[in-house]
């Protein structure tokens, strides 16, 4: 219940996903009961309750997609309704016909081209089966308050405040650089400090993963951002946060990078202070050197959020990312000296060395 209420009242105050979710489902109710007041009210249509059904389903996360999915879910319940009604007035009976119709419908609504609403064809056959008698001016009758709930659906979600995702595009690229930039310090507290033990590096590794997860998020929301601007009345009037353009795919570059070889940082980590395996966990000089770069590189990140979503700071990323590659240099040629000739501690280090190495690629190709 607590969560209910603190979605409840992040809705109530403030500009947020919770505030977007609660307007497109008053949307939606309105434009079931704008269907059904003309269809079933006014007009006393024979089957009203096809428009306020399809016109509900239609009020979709952005217009692009109501434009879609009201085409794709017109053309499915079309071809279900005509199959059906030749076979229902064909065969005279609603078992025999349900046999010879199921089959090619269901088949039929797995076509790539109808996406998701492919099932309607199914659903639009059985609405007529079972609601005998079959005839044809019924038949037409339910595909024109399809029609209709369609144009209604889409209407409201075109004209009442389109719905636009840019200010969740730019919080979860946030929210996923803050990340790996905590993950990076920690580790980096954790090797320089030198009290990191199996069950901290594991719970690095388990955030290090999730961060791919968030990665994926902050894609979708790009894409989703994008998709709100088509057919969109108020992309001219966005405000101040700018549609995704290249900077957006550069940080998800970035963030791909960070995620991937954050991960296999910690899973090197993790391997090493594994309690049942030998020596060698990194030893406290080279640990420590590692531990500063990973320290140069959570900053490099966050300048990098920084000077693509917030205050503009490229002269101190460019400095940032110069500092990381003389850092990475100094580290190569320190491990070089200090690595013994053991295969387990070459493979340790070999492994750290070569994430850092890809990682400050990365950012000096970005920051540039």
């Amino acid at each position: 219940m607590s969560d209910a209420v603190r979605t409840v009242r992040r809705a109530w105050t403030g500009p947020g996903r919770e505030r977007d979710m609660a307007l497109q489902a008053v949307k939606a109710a309105l434009a079931a009961w704008l269907a059904w007041v003309v269809a079933g009210w006014w007009l006393h249509a024979p089957v009203a309750f096809v428009a306020p059904w399809v016109a509900v389903v239609l009020v979709e996360s952005t217009v692009y997609r109501s434009i879609a999915h009201g085409l794709q879910q017109l053309a499915a319940i079309a071809a279900g309704t005509i199959a059906a009604t030749a076979a229902g007035l064909l065969l005279h009976s609603t078992v025999a016909a349900m046999a010879v119709v199921l089959p090619p419908v269901m088949l039929l609504g797995r076509w790539r081209r109808l996406g998701s609403q492919g099932i309607n064809a199914a659903t639009g056959a059985l609405f007529v089966l079972t609601n005998a008698p079959v005839s044809v001016a019924t038949s037409t009758a339910r595909l024109t308050e399809a029609l209709f709930g369609a144009v209604v659906g889409i209407a409201v979600n075109a004209l009442v405040r389109p719905p636009l995702y840019l200010r969740d595009t730019r919080s979860v690229l946030q929210d996923a650089t803050e990340e790996a930039h905590d993950i990076l310090r920690d580790v980096a507290d954790g090797l320089a400090g030198g009290h990191w033990d199996a069950e901290e590096a594991g719970a690095w590794h388990e955030r290090a993963l999730r961060l791919n997860r968030l990665v994926e998020e902050a894609r979708s929301a790009v894409e989703w951002s994008r998709e709100s601007l088509r057919v969109n009345l108020r992309r001219r009037r966005a405000g101040a946060v700018p549609p995704p353009g290249k900077e957006y795919d550069d940080a998800l570059v970035v963030l791909d990078y960070a995620s991937v070889h954050t991960a296999g940082v910690t899973r090197t980590v993790m391997e090493a202070a594994a309690e049942d395996r030998p020596p060698p966990r990194p030893r406290p000089g080279p640990a420590r050197r590692y531990a500063e770069f990973l320290r140069q590189t959570a900053h490099a990140l966050r300048l990098y959020s920084r000077s693509r979503f917030g205050d503009a700071c490229e002269d101190e990323l460019s400095e940032s990312v110069a500092r990381l590659r003389d850092t990475l240099g100094e580290l190569r040629r320190d491990l070089a000296r200090s690595v013994r000739e053991d295969p387990d501690e070459v493979a340790t280090y070999g492994a750290l060395l070569a994430q850092a190495h890809r990682l400050a690629g990365q950012l000096a190709a970005s920051g540039t």
